[in-house]
């Protein structure tokens, strides 16, 4: 059902309602183009409100949202119904790619899969985050696409599945379900130029073809990079290179550090700190005992070489 003189690309689709005592949730559902489609059905829901208030003037809207949609939190209704577009990628790696370019085994990705994005996150008490990392893919990718990146919350519920694969077992079989990304090729942010260009590079830039076409398109390139920044991750925490790779990657070791002082150190010298070196420029030399207590800015700490400073971090460990 089209919402007349709202907008014309506007369908709605269903309506969902729920009841706590005196108050009723309304929630509806509709597609939107290629448009994320926020205000278009912000504008339908409240005239389709005032319609109904008509026919009941007892009524009192309380308010235009009432969190039953549920927007930019995290929920259980947009992991279960679905918010935006709801994508599932797949990929089979062959077991010689695994272990020759990913430098680990299908049996350690499969069981690490199961100990961390399943179970880890099940004793936390996760809502849609039975993933390695999800949300770095998903903010990076939203604000170069001019997408909101607030929306990150919603749209980075995943659930990352593994398991054995092949004739006798030995390739992986990775899969990443993605139930509620919510993103658009018109509207907001992709009119920007940086934005637009971006969306040019992927043929993705505005309305193109059938409508709706292009938004669905953008949703299944971010979940397909979504499996594989999983896979990568996944693959390094196996192998047991996580650490390593950000100490000998991390950007703040790169080209031109900032020191106390304010002057620049190059990457051919070392940051000195309590009796401490770090080789900035070949990572050559691990840190010291007190490595954890280097300074590499002033006033700041990097994450990674910081222990419990900012956040807390959790190993999980299994007993043979």
């Amino acid at each position: 059902m089209t919402v007349p003189n709202i907008n014309r690309f506007a369908r709605l689709k269903k309506i969902q309602v729920v009841q706590a005592s005196r108050y009723l949730y309304i929630r509806f559902v509709a597609t939107t183009g290629d448009a994320m489609g926020m205000n278009m059905v912000s504008k339908g829901s409240e005239r389709a409100l005032t319609t109904i208030l008509e026919q009941f003037p007892d009524m009192e809207i309380l308010s235009l949202s009432g969190n039953f949609c549920t927007d930019k939190k995290p929920s259980a209704v947009n992991w279960l119904e679905g918010r935006g577009k709801s994508v599932v990628s797949e990929a089979v790696i062959p077991a010689k790619i695994v272990k020759s370019v990913l430098k680990t085994t299908v049996a350690a990705l499969v069981d690490l899969n199961i100990s961390k994005n399943l179970m880890g996150s099940a004793m936390a008490g996760s809502i849609g985050g039975f993933n390695a990392h999800a949300a770095n893919v998903v903010t990076a990718i939203f604000i170069a696409t001019g997408q909101d990146p607030a929306q990150n919350t919603t749209s980075s519920n995943c659930i990352t599945l593994m398991e054995p694969t092949g004739p006798d077992g030995s390739d992986l079989y990775i899969s990443c379900t993605m139930p509620s990304i919510e993103v658009g090729t018109v509207g907001g942010g992709t009119i920007l130029p940086p934005q637009a260009a971006c969306l040019q590079m992927l043929g993705l830039r505005g309305s193109t073809g059938k409508s709706g076409d292009n938004a669905g398109e953008l949703a299944r390139v971010i979940c397909a990079t979504v499996l594989a920044g999983e896979l990568s991750l996944m693959s390094a925490l196996a192998a047991g290179h996580l650490v390593k790779s950000h100490l000998r990657h991390n950007r703040s070791t790169l080209n031109v550090i900032a020191d106390t002082s304010g002057t620049s150190i190059s990457k051919a010298k070392c940051v000195e700190s309590d009796n401490s070196v770090f080789d900035v420029c070949n990572n050559s030399q691990s840190l010291a005992q007190k490595g954890p207590e280097i300074c590499i800015s002033q006033g700041a700490r990097t994450s990674e070489t910081t222990a419990g400073l900012i956040e807390p971090g959790t190993c999980v460990l299994k007993a043979s």
